[in-house]
């Protein structure tokens, strides 16, 4: 990958995106989430949320369904490791929403692991932004027992209208 490349997919202004409300409704009319790990005052999807300030990787996601779009950074491994591990919990079901880098280590580490994987059609708008985000974004979901497959047999697509 060259530097341009790289310049554009792993640098931004922010490394948090706003969730897009309407797929995070529908999200949230499959799985009825509970926490938001990720979150600022401002745009946090679930009655209970932690900021940045709280630190949502050293709190317990036990027992909640869990929406996590993190922070899209050079941390997003550990917030991937974290939400794998928290899905070992039971009663713990953990939903990702975070770019399709399956090139990435954390993705063979972790996601690959997961019960299921949803692959957006077409670039999400996160936020306020004007202009699509500049590369495809993954659902991931976690959930106990999932990590025991080696293979992950229900990678789909989910169509943005």
């Amino acid at each position: 990958m060259n530097k341009k490349t790289q310049q554009v997919m792993f640098s931004s202004k922010t490394s948090e995106w706003g969730t897009p409300q309407k797929l995070y409704d529908m999200l949230d009319s499959i799985y009825g989430f509970t926490l938001d790990p990720c979150a600022t005052a401002e745009n946090s999807k679930c009655k209970e949320y932690f900021t940045k300030e709280e630190d949502g990787l050293n709190k317990t996601w036990k027992g909640h369904t869990v929406f996590m779009n993190p922070p899209y950074g050079r941390d997003i491994k550990k917030w991937i490791k974290k939400a794998h591990e928290e899905s070992k919990s039971r009663g713990t079901t953990v939903v990702c929403l975070i770019p399709s880098r399956t090139d990435t280590k954390y993705w063979h580490d972790y996601c690959m692991k997961a019960e299921k994987i949803y692959f957006v059609k077409g670039r999400l708008k996160f936020g306020d932004a004007t202009n699509s985000a500049p590369f495809p974004s993954a659902i991931v979901v976690f959930r106990r027992g999932s990590w025991l497959r080696l293979f992950n047999p229900k990678a789909i697509t989910l169509c943005q209208n």
